[in-house]
């Protein structure tokens, strides 16, 4: 009977070494909080819910707590693990153009090529990835770590991941987190910058309405697209080529059932698996470092920069645009690529000041600009670092 009970007793002591209990560290014990406040602002806030739920029970996912000695090959760093073969996706960046893939078949540019001139506060939105890769070097990050960081400035997740997994693999985890936090974000930070940055007088302007864009012009557009900003940033290919790709899909109109399925079930797919092993990927012993921290306050700060430069672009533009041919500045906000949270914002709060003024149409231009735009800034930093 003694021998039974010291074998019970030696088995569930073993037992418990595997326990997430026995292996929980105060790390693990911040991340599922992280993660279960990710859930609660995509549940009870709305924010983002199609990235923050998987990202956050990523994040729980990839913080449950085992012993990394015994070999159960269950992590997502752990080789042969399934989270470790669904993360290559991640590491290897294919599925970002998957997503600019989806994203093409599901985005209309007729308000861009209705009024190519919004194109430029795309560009100019673009200022927020480059000033904080200059931030990012002051603050000790080598070159290539300071370009993936900066990157979250185009509010652009996938490129983000696309590049970071080029350039940072090492901070890919914080980068990510960093970059869909803010996209999430987006009704909370850019508001107060577009009053602050506006006057009474310039929040009422009203633009004149889009033209109609004919079915040649659309089919048209994303061929010389391609040629164009390809030829220019080779290296944007993967991003850019996608894209176009898939909205010719669209515009084609003899491609429907490619087109729905890259922006329905194809998206919707790897939305799914690049969230959770990107939520996952946030293991605490990889992520709670002061690396982390700054990457954090540097998002904010290229998302801010980015907002800023957009509207001030817009009202500086405006002093070489004829009286009836102005812009509303704060469309300037949607230079970012957060497509279409950024152009609603512009929406919602020039309804604010004027509740026939509907601005949205307007700042789809810039918004799909954004996307655009920041796939070449990546191209550019990818061809001069790499």
């Amino acid at each position: 009977m003694g021998e039974f009970i010291d074998f019970l007793s030696n088995n569930l002591a073993d037992f418990w070494t595997y326990t997430g209990f026995a292996n929980a560290t105060a790390g693990h014990l911040i991340m599922l909080v992280v993660g279960l406040f990710f859930i609660y602002l995509a549940i009870a806030k709305e924010f983002e819910p199609m990235l923050l739920i998987p990202i956050g029970f990523g994040i729980l996912v990839g913080n449950i707590p085992f012993n990394m000695d015994a070999g159960l090959q269950v992590g997502i760093y752990e080789e042969g693990s399934v989270l470790n073969i669904l993360y290559q996706g991640v590491t290897s960046g294919w599925y970002p153009p998957l997503i600019f893939l989806g994203i093409g078949a599901m985005t209309d540019f007729s308000a861009l090529i209705s009024n190519p001139k919004l194109l430029l506060i795309g560009a100019a939105a673009q200022f927020g990835i480059f000033g904080a890769y200059m931030i990012a070097l002051q603050w000790g990050f080598d070159p290539m770590q300071a370009a993936a960081i900066g990157i979250i400035g185009g509010a652009d997740g996938p490129t983000a991941i696309f590049l970071s997994s080029k350039l940072a693999p090492n901070l890919m985890g914080a980068i990510a987190v960093s970059a869909y936090s803010y996209m999430a974000l987006v009704p909370v930070i850019q508001p107060p910058i577009m009053r602050l940055l506006t006057t009474k007088h310039e929040r009422l302007i009203r633009m004149k309405p889009p033209r109609v864009v004919s079915h040649t012009e659309k089919v048209i557009f994303p061929i010389v697209g391609l040629l164009l900003t390809c030829f220019l940033v080779p290296s944007g290919l993967p991003l850019l080529g996608m894209l176009f790709f898939g909205n010719l899909l669209k515009e084609s109109g003899v491609t429907r059932r490619l087109a729905n399925t890259a922006s329905g079930p194809l998206i919707d797919t790897i939305t799914i698996l690049l969230g959770l092993t990107v939520g996952a990927s946030t293991q605490a012993s990889e992520f709670l470092t002061f690396d982390s921290v700054k990457i954090f306050v540097l998002g904010a700060l290229s998302f801010v920069i980015a907002t800023a430069s957009g509207v001030l672009f817009v009202k500086i533009f405006n002093l070489f645009l004829k009286k009836g041919n102005k812009i509303n500045p704060l469309i300037g906000n949607a230079g970012v690529s957060a497509v279409p949270d950024s152009a609603r914002i512009s929406q919602i709060v020039g309804l604010e000041y004027d509740p026939t003024n509907y601005l949205l149409m307007h700042a789809m231009g810039p918004n799909v600009a954004g996307v655009i735009g920041s796939a070449i800034a990546a191209g550019i930093l990818l061809g001069f670092l790499v």
